[in-house]
């Protein structure tokens, strides 16, 4: 018999991919504000506790997805109802109903920017809203996991820049101004760009939940290995779609001042731009994780980075 699992906000990208993931071994349901063009989907918003509760129907595993996560999220305040009161209002649910497996999608965010190679040991220090929500995320799930920990199992992955066919983030910004030929790097690009393809991400998740069967806490961090640098991205990028390369190279300081020149349009104007300052200031940062604990198990992500671009690459010609 199958076990049950209620996936909460997979009508995204990455909880698409996670559905087709999960059926072979599991009965999955989704759960979303938004409706799913390729599932069926009950509709909740995590911020409203009524529908969550009608919508949770006792499976064994709960996958929380549901975030705000883009850079230029409006008003602030919303990266915290959803992503902090949202988490509390599932975990509530969760005690009254007595589920007990909860797997969590947090972020490296929560590290901050231009560390080295951090793990899952290494101080946090989240430089945006985005990374302090998930962190204060993390910390009520493991406060909820403590509370019974011989009865409870709790699995916080950590992934880098998620990326692949449908995806809308920053990776694809990249891809669309590289593939419009109008692409021009900012800085000396040796920054090294730690990255996920997403049909790896999922197959983890469904590995760590199947290798679960008792109790406990896991803490993963999610990266594709080897890191690129974001020269050696960028040229894999050029090869696979066959786009030339401008040789012009702007300055990172022009860069970031142009970033802010657009964070003020986009302020007058209402209207969100693909370039921005903080868009700029990831680009130009380093941004390499460790995934020594994922490599220690006997897990086996089925494509490598340059399949991931290049499948994801297709999908756009």
């Amino acid at each position: 018999m199958k076990g049950k699992v209620s996936i909460i906000g997979g009508s995204g990208f990455i909880g698409e991919n996670l559905y087709e993931a999960l059926k072979s071994d599991f009965e999955v349901n989704n759960i979303d504000k938004n409706e799913s063009p390729a599932f069926s989907t009950v509709h909740a918003d995590v911020r409203n506790i009524s529908e969550l509760n009608a919508a949770i129907q006792n499976p064994d595993w709960i996958v929380l997805l549901a975030a705000e996560h883009k850079d230029n999220v409006s008003p602030i305040s919303l990266y915290y109802d959803v992503n902090v009161k949202g988490t509390e209002n599932v975990l509530n649910l969760m005690r009254e109903k007595n589920i007990r497996k909860i797997v969590f999608t947090s972020t490296v965010a929560v590290y901050g920017l231009n560390k080295t190679n951090p793990d899952e040991n290494f101080p946090t220090d989240p430089f945006n809203d985005y990374g302090k929500s998930k962190l204060q995320a993390e910390e009520l799930l493991r406060a909820w996991y403590n509370e019974a920990p011989q009865d409870r199992t709790l699995i916080i992955v950590r992934p880098t820049v998620v990326f692949g066919p449908k995806n809308k983030g920053n990776v694809y910004n990249l891809l669309q101004q590289i593939l419009s030929g109008k692409f021009l790097m900012i800085g000396n690009g040796e920054n090294k760009k730690s990255m996920a393809y997403v049909g790896n991400l999922v197959s983890f998740i469904h590995f760590i939940m199947n290798e679960m069967k008792g109790t406990g806490y896991q803490l993963f961090n999610y990266a594709d290995k080897p890191d690129l640098s974001t020269n050696q991205l960028v040229k894999i990028i050029s090869q696979s779609s066959g786009t030339k390369l401008s040789q012009l190279r702007i300055p990172y300081f022009i860069g970031y001042l142009a970033g802010l020149t657009f964070d003020i349009m986009s302020k007058l104007t209402g209207k969100e731009m693909t370039i921005s300052s903080i868009r700029i200031k990831k680009f130009c940062a380093t941004t390499q994780f460790s995934n020594d604990r994922i490599q220690k198990l006997t897990f086996k992500a089925p494509f490598s980075l340059e399949e991931g671009l290049d499948r994801t690459i297709k999908s756009l010609l």
